[in-house]
């Protein structure tokens, strides 16, 4: 099948404003393990990831999409150009910009790795998830497993000589992880037989890379049940002497593939390991049992990933629509639309379809500073951690606290607004010669995989929102309140930022009542109303961080003369924050007043009330 042309679309003027302006990079880059980071290096990095990202990984989405995977000899074969753009991509050493130092990376901050993830990602996301799932699970390895593990996997994992995966799923359990079936048998010499199926996984076969590791959970036999008694296991497709030498097949299967709605270039196996009484693993690390601990590392990873997905197919999405409205002619304008000899205007200049374009800027830009926001604190522990623990806990805090809101807020919108950008195309939305089509199939699994949206919202009222005795979700609401006192009587946002005063409040105040429910035996209403807490909660999130935005890019106006090339796109970060703070920001109120409502029908409806059939 031949490539097709590049799609994508990014505007790396408004990466490098979150990046340096909004989170200023320079307050870690060149700190600590960041030693040798500056602002230049950062530009330069994403300047050549998009390049390379437009001229290798664009051209493959929609060609990917229309080929897929295809099983030959119970091996993956991937769609046509993936195996060479995996081979450039690591030769260009953009996949291994964020991988420490020992193993062969440059150690860059995790903020500059999100951009480059979302670069790459928006150009071709089923590709992109090849070598992103090889980073984490490398990464779990890393920090848990024993110096030979890190040597012989991690190393050649992070540098594209092995692929890895993740395999929790199970076809009994679906999400319940602790109801786990797949064994590991303990051997004499240390390691582990291993026995089940797994299925869903993600690149679980692929002919890009020589090997694929897999890390998979298993019970060892006395185990406990449930998720304590998980333990994490090193399973390669073929087995490898530790000088990486490779050696005989693992009895590892591929069962099947998954023909789904979208990201068709990436290949969702069904896996069978020890169908032949022949498959060995060993634990990551030393001790059994660790399962899920060890694997969260990665689980917490993949689910920042997931919102990044979201907000890189969304931002393209976006981008690609404006460019259509600006081009396609239809209508007369609407000051005219009665005069049948009106001239007919590009349709960015109807009324409806400048609101759906603004909708589709303002969150995706506030998407990305959550993500970069949720970056920008991992990169503080790292440079504080060990120098000023308490600092350092509170941004590890911070880290946390976001990662559902990023996880679901960003996939749930991603899937929302290539819905509106399929809107702005009208007909030419539907159909494939146009990139929204795809965007949209892809873009609906970002809220299903690696915990679906509802196991998000309940990680975040039922964990995060105690966690450290609730220190880290009062800091956060904290923070807020120290913006909006400090721009309460801005001469742009004042208006703007009582909203944000108001909806911080009821969000507050449902935080609260979901801990008094807990203590007046109303737990039920806990799970009912736990998705909309985490919609509210993270509306007024990317509400705070556009005003943010807004704020700082009124500042950067002030300092530049009228004919500037820059002050059309801080004007544009004022629009940005006044429509979300005017449009949806008092959603969030809304939904706390709903959610205060107590309404129990879905628990009180039995299940002979939906219907009769």
């Amino acid at each position: 099948m031949s490539v097709g042309i590049n799609r994508y679309k990014a505007d790396l003027r408004e990466l490098f404003f979150v990046l340096f302006e909004q989170f200023d990079f320079n307050s870690f880059a060149g700190k600590g393990p960041y030693e040798s980071w500056d602002e230049e290096t950062a530009k330069s990095i994403l300047k050549e990831t998009y390049r390379f990202s437009t001229e290798v990984l664009g051209p493959l989405n929609g060609s990917g999409d229309r080929e897929g995977c295809k099983v030959v000899d119970g091996r993956v074969i991937t769609p046509t150009g993936f195996k060479d753009a995996w081979k450039q991509l690591f030769e260009a050493g953009l996949k291994q910009i964020a991988v420490p130092t020992e193993f062969g990376g440059q150690g860059a901050p995790y903020a500059l790795y999100a951009l480059i993830e979302e670069i790459t990602s928006g150009a071709n996301t089923a590709f992109n998830m090849y070598p992103s799932l090889a980073w984490g699970a490398a990464e779990v390895i890393a920090q848990c497993g024993t110096e030979l593990q890190k040597k012989k996997y991690a190393e050649r994992m992070f540098n594209g000589i092995w692929g890895g995966t993740m395999c929790l799923t199970e076809p009994q359990a679906g999400s319940d992880v602790g109801a786990a079936s797949c064994k590991a048998a303990r051997q004499a010499d240390g390691t582990y037989k291993i026995s089940g199926n797994k299925i869903f996984i993600s690149g679980g076969d692929h002919d890009l890379a020589d090997n694929v590791i897999h890390l998979l959970l298993a019970r060892v036999e006395n185990a406990p049940p449930g998720t304590k008694g998980l333990s994490l296991f090193i399973v390669p497709r073929v087995r490898a002497a530790d000088d990486g030498t490779l050696g005989e097949l693992n009895d590892v299967a591929v069962t099947g593939i998954e023909h789904k709605m979208g990201i068709n270039g990436s290949a969702t196996c069904s896996l069978s390991f020890g169908e032949n009484g022949n498959c060995i693993g060993e634990l990551v690390g030393t001790a059994e049992n660790q399962g899920m601990p060890q694997m969260f590392r990665m689980m917490n990873g993949a689910r920042i990933a997931v919102g990044i997905q979201g907000l890189a197919v969304a931002s393209s999405a976006y981008l690609n629509a404006l460019e259509y409205a600006k081009d396609r002619k239809q209508g007369a304008h609407f000051t005219q639309f009665k005069d049948p000899k009106a001239p007919r205007v590009a349709i960015i200049q109807h009324p409806d379809v400048r609101r759906m374009l603004l909708e589709m800027k303002a969150t995706t830009e506030g998407i990305r500073a959550l993500v970069v926001k949720l970056a920008s604190h991992r990169d503080q522990f790292h440079v504080l951690a060990g120098k000023d623990d308490d600092k350092a806990a509170y941004h590890m805090g911070q880290v946390d606290l976001l990662t559902p809101l990023v996880k679901a807020y960003g996939s749930d919108e991603a899937f929302r607004l290539c819905g509106i950008a399929q809107q702005v195309y009208g007909g030419a939305g539907f159909l494939k010669d146009w990139p929204v089509e795809q965007y949209t199939r892809d873009a609906k699994i970002f809220s299903i995989y690696e915990g679906t949206n509802h196991i998000q919202a309940m990680d975040l009222v039922a964990r995060k929102l105690g966690q450290n005795g609730g220190a880290n979700f009062q800091a956060f609401m904290s923070d807020l309140s120290n913006f909006v006192e400090a721009n309460k009587s801005h001469p742009v946002f004042g208006k703007e930022v009582s909203y944000l005063a108001t909806a911080s409040e009821a969000v507050m105040g449902v935080a609260m009542g979901m801990m008094g429910w807990s203590q007046e035996g109303k737990v039920n209403l806990v799970p009912l109303v736990a998705n909309r807490f985490l919609l509210a909660m993270s509306q007024l999130s990317v509400a705070y961080l556009l005003l943010d935005a807004g704020v700082k890019s009124e500042v950067a106006l002030a300092k530049l003369p009228a004919e500037h090339a820059d002050r059309a796109f801080y004007e544009g970060k004022r629009f940005s924050a006044l429509w979300y703070a005017r449009n949806v920001l008092p959603q969030a109120k809304n939904h706390a007043e709903v959610a205060m409502l107590e309404d129990a029908t879905p628990m009180e409806i039995t299940d002979a009330n939906y219907a009769n059939f």
